[in-house]
């Protein structure tokens, strides 16, 4: 997924990396998950914080996700080599009947012709809206 380095990235790119992710979290694929993460990267989660082997280490024991639909997708650019693509995930656990969802946020930086997400926040769906 690269592009002309001058060329600021759209909604459709954004969501084919953060879907890049997702997959690997369906199929188990550590190695996919940390091709798409920065070496510093940065998760916020309601469990607490974690960096790039937190996230990929997730994988461990195989697959975290059955399904998955994102949905809500928007961003903003803060440069050509950088944006923030923010939407809802509703996903389902393997060995799960009931659907969960949150509302993610993921900083992705093209890095020479590679992007890579270098912070990503989850919030559950559910709370007041201020």
């Amino acid at each position: 997924m690269s592009a002309d380095h001058k060329t600021p990235p759209d909604l459709a790119l954004l969501q084919a990396l953060e879907t890049e992710v997702w997959q690997a979290l369906v199929t188990g694929d550590a190695g996919a998950d940390r091709a798409r993460l920065a070496e510093d990267f940065l998760g916020v989660y309601p469990s607490g914080f974690s960096g790039k082997d937190g996230h990929s280490g997730q994988l461990d024991h195989g697959p975290t996700v059955a399904e998955y639909r994102i949905s809500e997708a928007r961003m903003q650019v803060y440069g050509s080599d950088m944006a923030m693509f923010c939407y809802r995930a509703d996903y389902l656990r393997p060995g799960r009947a009931e659907w969960e969802a949150m509302y993610v946020s993921s900083l992705w930086q093209r890095d020479g012709g590679t992007w890579l997400n270098r912070f990503s926040q989850d919030t559950p769906v559910g709370g007041a809206v201020p």
